[in-house]
């Protein structure tokens, strides 16, 4: 986020010394938030797997005693495969034309190092989810067939099929989990002196790692399918020797 200040005043005891120290924060709060919308800088940017989002935080960039910001989205980027986050490329864009996002903002150029670092993982992990989602995909189709047809192949298909999707989704969550981290951890170290924040996006990390569990699961019960009925033709066998004695 960029364009916040952080003042805290919530150790005081003295609610008139409360009051004034709100009142303090919030003027100063609006002429940051004020100065950054004149530069054509957003509140926040948030980065997807596909692209990213862009907006204002309303009332206010910054929360005090009687009101909590909330996000309002005024654009996203068009979704492309492949697609890497660059905040310097982006910021400079929107600045106007006779300002400089480094000589004039200071802009760090470790958060820059940073991020062009990780955009050969960030490709990969694109490609990974790709690969995961169509196995998964494929997965489901195979597991349907499954209920209908019997036989130990049908069942060793849907156990490589859930594995491969399990791999995919796993290694592609691993890397957007170390990618989400180095950055935030990047852009927290260097850009507290100009402003900038950042924070990982726990409920697509959530969501992403969920979905390599529930393949986790699914390739696990088909293995216990495997094994169960692998049990059973070994009985049947049994019966039938026995029958013939």
């Amino acid at each position: 986020m960029l364009g916040h200040i952080d003042f805290n005043t919530s150790d005081s005891s003295v609610p008139l010394l409360d009051s004034i120290a709100d009142r303090v924060e919030g003027g100063i709060n609006s002429a940051i938030t004020d100065a950054a919308r004149k530069l054509n800088i957003h509140d926040f940017y948030s980065a997807h797997v596909l692209d990213y989002c862009e907006g204002y935080y309303t009332p206010m960039a910054i929360s005090n005693a009687t009101e909590h910001p909330t996000k309002n989205v005024t654009r996203c980027s068009n979704r492309t495969a492949l697609f890497h986050f660059d905040p310097t490329a982006i910021l400079q864009s929107e600045l106007k034309s006779d300002v400089d996002l480094f000589a004039d903002l200071h802009w760090p150029s470790a958060i820059e190092d940073g991020i062009r670092a990780v955009e050969v993982a960030s490709n990969a992990m694109f490609v990974l989810y790709c690969i995961g989602v169509a196995f998964a995909g494929v997965a489901v189709l195979g597991s349907l067939c499954g209920v209908f047809l019997e036989g130990r192949m049908s069942m060793l298909l849907n156990v490589m099929l859930n594995f491969l999707a399990f791999l995919a989704l796993g290694i592609a969550s691993a890397i957007v989990t170390v990618i989400a981290v180095k950055v935030t951890n990047i852009v927290n170290q260097h850009g507290d002196d100009i402003g900038l924040a950042a924070k990982k996006g726990s409920t697509f990390l959530g969501m992403t790692w969920a979905a390599t569990a529930l393949m986790l699961l699914a390739c696990f019960a088909w293995i216990f399918e495997c094994v169960v009925a692998r049990r059973k033709q070994v009985s049947y066998i049994r019966e039938g020797k026995e029958g013939r004695l």
